[in-house]
């Protein structure tokens, strides 16, 4: 495991006022307004800004390791759909865990692409490890961790409330002093106690945290509590203007893109989620389901991202691939059966204006053209389209007869392929063929 500088010139902040920068020097505040070369301006452009976690939170979850090939493979892919932070992983986690991650850090994180972020427990062993592995991105980001609920700090680290503010301190304080940005997060944030969520976040926000997240950890909050929660971080904790307010939700009860959606509508301008909503327990919350209802309700909440959808139907099959989890067909968004229609009266809607039943157009996610599926709550519309679409011309009289041995085949089968449609118009292909031959003779 490397632990030496993988990227020459590299922004370092010195023990003094000053940061030293490619060779020059310049004063600390005027770093303030700057995250590694991009402008950390928190007017608000109304821009959600999109991390994926795909590659540790996703990662996380039973059964869905990948290999380094692989994980480079989604990263490629992930700077492909445009998101702004790539959580590569936890490089203390392991040997393995670092090379990903500082591969990761050099072929996809260059000037123009993601920022490229690795976990980091409060540990100084963590931080320096993280640094390391991130370095030779271009935008390098340290993620600090640290629990501060009541019931984590008492049966998970036996920490007091004093003593947990002192380790944020000095854990933002000594990744800020490695270079690049830096981000904490009040792990189980939701059951804190507010009055101390707002201390602690005060004090990473103090030594020099750019970015603030307030995760679900556990998915137990609701919209408008996780809604309150956000507002309240943006009300109580001095200088926020400073930072990215953050959201992490996680989907024990469900709602972790609804929460997610009352944390942004809330002020929050950082979202955190993974491909297909893969995570710990019951997952995150699903990048493409978040993505696109700002993309579809873009009047109600007013907020956009620069994910570029045409890649989500692509990536979220690729995730798959890596993991070998299965999308569910009715998933939101990227399921197979998304943009599907069965029943007779939605496929005649939909042929004749998709938007009858499509509140986006398939396309729009990368998906192709109407998906109708056919099975016995078809209608005779659909069932033409199908058969033109094969190739064959039939009159209204044929199409009433294929229609009703469609229906009968239909009740015997869950779903009828186009080899079953092929079986159904041979009879009047051989008939056509047949007179056709005996007009010639």
């Amino acid at each position: 495991m490397s632990t030496g500088s993988g990227r020459a010139g590299s922004g370092k902040r010195d023990a003094g006022s000053d940061v030293v920068q490619n060779g020059r020097s310049r004063p600390q505040a005027e770093e303030s307004s700057m995250e590694n070369g991009r402008s950390s301006d928190h007017a608000d452009d109304g821009r959600v800004r999109i991390f994926d976690t795909t590659l540790r939170d996703g990662e996380q979850a039973p059964g869905c390791t990948m290999t380094l090939e692989e994980k480079v493979a989604v990263a490629h892919q992930l700077a492909r759909l445009k998101v702004d932070v790539i959580e590569a992983g936890f490089p203390a986690a392991s040997e393995g865990d670092w090379t990903a991650v500082n591969q990761i850090a050099r072929e996809v994180g260059g000037l123009y692409g993601p920022d490229i972020c690795g976990l980091a427990r409060a540990k100084e062993r963590d931080i320096d490890l993280c640094w390391t592995a991130v370095e030779p991105a271009a935008n390098a980001r340290i993620h600090i961790v640290l629990a501060t609920s009541d019931l984590h700090m008492k049966h998970k680290l036996g920490m007091t409330r004093a003593q947990v503010v002192a380790a944020v301190a000095a854990a933002v304080s000594h990744a800020c002093s490695l270079g690049g940005q830096v981000e904490f997060s009040a792990e189980d944030a939701v059951r804190t106690d507010p009055q101390f969520l707002y201390e602690v976040l005060t004090a990473a926000l103090d030594c020099g945290a750019t970015t603030l997240n307030v995760p679900d950890t556990v998915g137990y909050s609701t919209p408008d509590e996780y809604g309150a929660l956000v507002s309240g971080v943006r009300a109580n904790v001095p200088g926020i203007e400073r930072a990215t307010v953050s959201a992490h939700c996680h989907d024990d009860l469900g709602l972790a893109v609804a929460n997610s959606l009352a944390a942004a509508r809330a002020g929050a301008r950082q979202v955190e989620c993974t491909i297909n909503g893969i995570g710990e327990r019951a997952g995150n919350a699903a990048l493409e389901e978040f993505v696109m209802a700002l993309h579809t309700r873009g009047q109600f909440f007013g907020l956009h991202t620069s994910i570029e959808t045409r890649a989500l139907a692509r990536t979220s099959r690729l995730v798959s691939q890596c993991t070998g989890v299965p999308v569910p067909p009715n998933k939101a968004i990227v399921g197979a059966n998304a943009f599907a229609h069965e029943a007779g009266i939605h496929q005649d809607g939909v042929l004749k204006n998709r938007l009858t039943y499509e509140i986006m157009s398939a396309e729009t996610v990368g998906w192709d053209g109407v998906g109708l599926v056919l099975g016995k709550h078809s209608g005779r519309h659909a069932l033409r389209v199908k058969t033109e679409a094969l190739g064959y011309e039939l009159t209204d009289d044929e199409l009433s007869r294929v229609f009703a041995q469609f229906k009968e085949l239909a009740d015997r089968k869950k779903l009828v392929d186009e080899q079953d449609i092929h079986g159904l118009l041979f009879p009047f292909v051989a008939g056509s063929l047949q007179l056709q031959l005996e007009s010639k003779a």
